[in-house]
């Protein structure tokens, strides 16, 4: 039998080695016992080897003569290929060899000679035939096999050939199954491929489009990924080493190689679990695309996917920018003004001076955003410009926004509407701004220098939950500058020992928009003011008093005009965005209700009698079912605000009722229905008219508008709110609420 080895190389020392080296090497080689997996035929033969390799070398004559041969062509390999040095031996000494190669690292000549062996219809000489009909020795083949896949798939791994690596780990893998033997090392090439996944997603989306199917293969390891981790926030474990806040920004730098209509189609199946991350960069590719392509029912879609977010997190711009891309100027004005994003609406003020509205400071931010912010992040739009101007003068967008402010929405919206209505109302989460930080990924041991992930931008930041149990709300446009890199496999292979993480070079990026954002925006200010002043600027360019009008005033506007003196006072109804305060009041457009008539007639609560007793259960109870009952009387058909004073004191009363004032000039109510269980109650010793309330609540709730129900917006929600209670005279009052889950 021919094998491409040769003595020098066995021993591990080159053709000038001295007497003194050769025998240190052989005495180094025989101590080294290859892994204790190896029957006793593998040890011996390849001891067999190193025998005769020393023994020839040491003797000065026979060296000569070898030497003198060692460099001669050998005959080409049957496959027509010139080979280097070759030695012969007896079949059974192949065994010795094949692990004497994989020691040298040899790992694609050990598949190569391995191969044709282990296949089921081979055809081999009555030597081979004995070797793998032999267990042992079979065996010790399957054994070098595997161990040479997951060592060059660390190498294809460090070489940035992370599909090619996993490839290599699943032949490994398969072959290990198939035979049923070694399970540990089974384990081994499992958590190497695992952990190979995000890598591979990478190489495999930036693919050019024209290989749809790799880089659709590229998306569906994804969506495994997502299903295992249970979501973008999920804490499932898909065996990556990704904590959440590293998924996250792994999502961020996948997001720059995927097109708009591949975002919209990953999460819009994020959106449905529910996930507030996934309705969110659902939401953001749908405007994307909408301007983009000049497809106005897209922008309606992300309407309706803010107007979710909206009950819990404050995305008043982005609702605004969705209503004002759609014609709907009062809705849009109420949003802006309602947004606690106060540098914002300063420059957009200061940019607005000396006009009747705001439209010029807002002109002046959406064409930044969307040409900055927006389009980078998509494959599709990174490299193309598109000005408001263009996006106004296309016929598609004219007609969309006539027919809405005649009242009458083109059918492909209500298309749009409905098949939003499917997607259900994402969780509630609460705040933490992120950090600058870094993204390890666990590579193999012994790393070297990581290979660099190319830095990406983001409109807004990551804020990912501490194992104490605080959660993420969306961030909608803060943009903190991080550092994410993926760390790469190294080259030398420790084959007993499982994978450890390794710090990675890294490479400045910014990060993801998530669902993860506070009421409290004193601290962050300056990380939110640029990506949300130009979210801002697309509301301005509806502030027209007529359809007409509306197109020449805009042409005047961006050629340099100030801005109108009129502001159109009229909007489509059937995507307007009523405002909700971030408690349990839901959003506008939720899943649709079978239901066509009017809700019947509330009776009207009676105040809740306070005693000089402290709150005990029946009375806490009593009293967040009052709120609730008046609750439905104000936002309900006959819009009864002046029964919110049983109830409520400041700040909440003001806060309602002008969202019951809201509710009533867009001729719209809501019909709800409740049940309350109270969980625990808090009283103050220190302060006895004060006391909070911690309730399970579920609300149920079909919207109207002019009458009907609206399409895509009832719910059913399980909602756990906190009440915070004071006592005013002889009445209970609830002065403020939150939605904690």
């Amino acid at each position: 039998m021919r094998i491409p080895l040769d003595y020098y190389r066995i021993l591990g020392v080159p053709i000038q080695a001295a007497a003194q080296q050769l025998s240190q090497a052989y005495h180094d080689r025989a101590l080294q016992l290859p892994r204790r997996e190896y029957s006793d035929l593998a040890i011996n033969t390849r001891k067999q080897l190193l025998d005769e390799a020393y023994t020839i070398l040491s003797d000065a004559q026979r060296r000569s003569e070898y030497d003198q041969t060692f460099l001669q062509v050998a005959p080409p390999d049957p496959s027509g290929a010139t080979t280097g040095p070759t030695l012969d031996i007896h079949p059974e000494q192949f065994i010795g060899a094949l692990l004497l190669l994989y020691e040298l690292g040899e790992y694609e000549l050990v598949l190569h000679l391995s191969e044709p062996l282990l296949q089921a219809d081979a055809v081999l000489v009555p030597e081979q035939m004995q070797l793998v009909n032999n267990p042992l020795s079979r065996a010790d083949i399957v054994l070098t096999v595997a161990l040479s896949c997951l060592e060059l798939g660390r190498e294809q791994w460090q070489q940035g050939q992370s599909d090619r690596a996993a490839q290599t780990g699943h032949y490994g893998q398969e072959l290990l199954l198939k035979e049923g033997l070694f399970p540990g090392i089974r384990g081994e090439l499992r958590v190497d491929m695992f952990k190979l996944r995000p890598y591979r997603i990478l190489e495999l989306l930036t693919h050019d489009e024209s290989e749809a199917e790799l880089r659709q293969k590229g998306i569906r390891i994804l969506q495994d990924m997502l299903g295992e981790r249970g979501g973008i926030e999920g804490q499932g474990d898909d065996q990556s080493g990704l904590n959440l806040d590293d998924f996250l920004r792994f999502i961020q730098q996948i997001r720059n190689h995927l097109t708009t209509a591949e975002q919209q189609e990953l999460f819009g199946i994020e959106a449905q679990r529910p996930s507030a991350v996934g309705t969110y960069l659902l939401a953001y590719a749908k405007i994307a695309h909408g301007f983009a392509y000049a497809q106005p029912p897209a922008i309606a879609q992300a309407q309706n996917l803010l107007k979710r977010l909206g009950r819990h997190q404050d995305v008043h711009l982005e609702q605004a920018v969705c209503a004002l891309l759609l014609g709907q100027t009062e809705a849009a004005g109420r949003l802006v003004e309602r947004s606690q994003e106060y540098e914002p609406l300063a420059f957009i003020r200061e940019q607005s001076q000396n006009a009747p509205d705001l439209l010029p400071g807002l002109c002046l931010y959406g064409e930044r955003w969307l040409q900055t912010e927006v389009f980078p992040h998509f494959r599709d739009t990174a490299h193309r410009t598109l000005s408001l101007k263009d996006y106004f003068a296309n016929e598609t967008v004219q007609g969309h926004i006539e027919q809405l402010a005649t009242g009458h929405p083109r059918p492909p919206v209500q298309a749009a509407a409905a098949a939003e209505s499917a997607v259900p109302s994402p969780a509630p989460t609460s705040v933490q701004a992120a950090q600058t930080t870094t993204l390890q990924l666990q590579s193999p041991p012994a790393s070297t220098n990581a290979a660099e992930i190319p830095p990406t931008s983001a409109p807004a930041a990551i804020a990912a939950t501490e194992s104490s149990g605080s959660e993420t709300e969306i961030p909608t446009t803060q943009t903190p500058e991080g550092a994410v890199a993926l760390a790469d496999p190294p080259i030398e292979p420790v084959p007993e020992q499982p994978p450890e993480p390794t710090p990675p070079d890294l490479t400045p990026a910014e990060d993801l928009p998530v669902a993860a954002r506070s009421r409290s925006r004193s601290l962050r200010q300056s990380q939110i003011q640029r990506t949300r002043w130009i979210l801002m600027g697309i509301a301005g360019i509806f502030a027209l008093v007529s359809v007409g009008f509306l197109f020449s005033q805009i042409a005047q506007l961006l050629g340099g005009s100030r801005a109108p003196e009129t502001a159109i006072e009229t909007e489509p109804p059937e995507t307007e965005v009523p405002e909700t305060p971030e408690v349990e009041t839901p959003p506008a457009a939720l899943p649709p209700e079978s239901q066509s008539s009017a809700p019947a007639p509330i009776e009207t609560p009676a105040p809740v009698i306070a005693t000089n007793d402290p709150l005990d259960e029946l009375l806490a109870e009593k009293v967040v079912q009052t709120w609730l009952a008046v609750k439905a009387l104000a936002l309900g058909p006959e819009y009864e605000s002046e029964q919110l004073s049983l109830i409520l004191a400041e700040p909440a009363l003001s806060t309602w009722q002008q969202l019951a004032n809201d509710l009533r000039l867009e001729n719209t109510y809501r019909d709800y229905e409740h049940s309350v269980e109270v969980e625990t109650i808090t009283t103050d010793g220190n302060n006895p008219d004060s006391a909070l309330i911690e309730a399970a609540v579920r609300e149920q709730a079909t919207p109207y508008r002019n009458g009907q129900p609206e399409p895509g917006g009832s719910y059913d929600d399980n909602l756990r709110v906190r009440y915070e209670l004071i006592r005013q005279g002889d009445q209970w009052l609830i002065r403020d609420m939150q939605v904690l889950q």
